[in-house]
């Protein structure tokens, strides 16, 4: 037996262990498994936030110690286990080292996470789907996507966020593919259309399945893009899922048309009420079907989402990131390999989800090849492509860099329409200016800590 795996089945046992003894009285055992990580710590630092976390879980009114006692008793105990393991100590405290020795070994960076579209299909046509004008009809075949995947643990990635289309439109592959690499976090972004009871069941018997679904608002502004009855159908998949016990969030996209709603502390509430651990928030970009300027949240609505929701981490038992506003805790961008990828239902390797151009097929080539394609190695040069992290994206804070980019790698468009980089960039400088200004100013006055 290695070293590594011996090491790896040690901080296994452990780690469960602890995990159970958690369950067994979140409110107390919390406090306690972080005083004892205070005592045998032996790095300052770790010592220091030891000491931070006994402290917030011993506040009966801290709001993250709300969350963490919640989730623990929400979910159920095998996926609290599952994805224990798998989140904090395979993707946490091994998959660092499994990379680092992977960037040796091919000379590549490799990234934290990979973004991958089972299929293109999907039974909503809402309007702006960053997705539209990709080939509907395509679906990447199994065997592909496993080979990505065993590709992927091989060199260290233990994080597979899953998109499309609608992803669940091939449940069955889904939950195939989460069984056989049982030791990876699969991240479903999905309407949630088509979680019914027995499939979200399914879900928590896995274990390292977890669910963030699409909404615009209340019944009005979800119906309003989506379809009529779509936010009825939300509500039930996800009142499945907190019966089952699988962890589930929302996924909002601030338009100018709702920001105030999905911004608004009565949306938060009805999220955490509905049992939502954590919610991820994306601004409208004019990239996919009916693209529209018009339908982009303005600067100031973007200011606002932003002191929304840092106002909600100091009340709100939930976890909610801001794909563009927490630019400064990323440090900027995270696309094009630094952190993450994507790979659409075609099969093109592209630098963003929301970057719809690309060097190599990963069809037809391996993952490591893929990570050194030419606009990944142009993204990872220049980032950040701001020195102000709040204006991290090179498509909407900073649309000059796209365009460079794409034109200089001679990168191919990969939606249907093929529009090309100079087109896409052209309208949007007008906005990244306005924001600009917004941003440097609130850089100066409200310097956000990322500490």
């Amino acid at each position: 037996m290695s070293f590594e795996l011996a090491k790896s089945m040690i901080g296994e046992a452990a780690l469960k262990q602890g995990l159970r003894y958690i369950r067994n009285n979140p409110e107390k055992n919390l406090v306690n498994l972080a005083k004892w990580g205070e005592r045998l710590a032996r790095e300052p630092v770790h010592k220091g936030y030891a000491k931070q976390w006994a402290e917030m879980f011993a506040d009966e009114n801290n709001n993250w110690r709300q969350l963490a006692v919640r989730g623990i008793n929400q979910l159920a105990p095998n996926v609290v286990e599952k994805l224990g393991v798998n989140m904090f100590l395979n993707a946490g405290m091994l998959s660092p080292e499994r990379r680092k020795q992977g960037e040796q070994k091919y000379g590549v960076h490799i990234p934290w996470a990979i973004l991958i579209d089972p299929t293109g299909r999907c039974n909503l046509r809402c309007k702006g789907c960053w997705a539209a004008e990709y080939d509907k009809s395509q679906d990447m075949d199994y065997e592909t996507l496993n080979r990505v995947m065993t590709e992927a643990e091989n060199m260290g990635v233990n994080f597979f966020v899953i998109s499309g289309g609608e992803p669940t439109v091939r449940m069955d592959d889904l939950i195939s593919l989460a069984k056989a690499h049982d030791e990876s976090v699969f991240h479903v972004f999905t309407n949630g259309t088509l979680i019914t009871k027995e499939r979200a069941q399914q879900f928590a018997e896995v274990g390292n399945m977890t669910f963030a679904i699409s909404l615009e608002g209340f019944e009005k502004q979800t119906d309003a893009r989506r379809g009529k009855g779509v936010f009825k159908k939300v509500m039930q998949a996800m009142d499945n899922l907190k019966e089952a016990g699988v962890p589930f969030g929302f996924s909002g996209t601030y338009t100018r048309e709702n920001t105030e709603i999905l911004g608004s502390d009565e949306w938060i509430d009805l999220m955490i009420k509905k049992g939502c651990i954590l919610g991820w928030l994306f601004t409208y970009v004019p990239v996919g079907g009916d693209s529209d300027l018009e339908y982009m949240a303005t600067p100031e609505q973007r200011l606002f989402m932003l002191q929304q929701v840092r106002k909600w981490r100091t009340e709100k038992s939930i976890f909610v990131a801001d794909f563009w506003n927490d630019g400064p805790f990323t440090q900027g961008c995270i696309a094009g390999g630094r952190n993450y990828f994507h790979i659409n239902a075609m099969g093109d390797v592209e630098p963003c989800a929301f970057v719809h151009y690309a060097n190599v097929n990963i069809r037809d080539t391996s993952l490591v090849e893929a990570l050194k394609s030419p606009l990944f190695m142009e993204y990872q040069k220049n980032q950040p492509f701001n020195s102000n992290h709040m204006r991290p994206c090179p498509i909407i804070d900073n649309p000059e860099w796209l365009q460079k980019m794409v034109e200089e790698t001679n990168a191919y468009p990969t939606q249907k329409n093929g529009v090309t980089a100079a087109q896409l960039c052209r309208p949007l400088h007008g906005y990244a200016k306005a924001w600009g200004e917004i941003a440097d100013k609130v850089g100066v006055e409200e310097p956000i800590k990322t500490t």
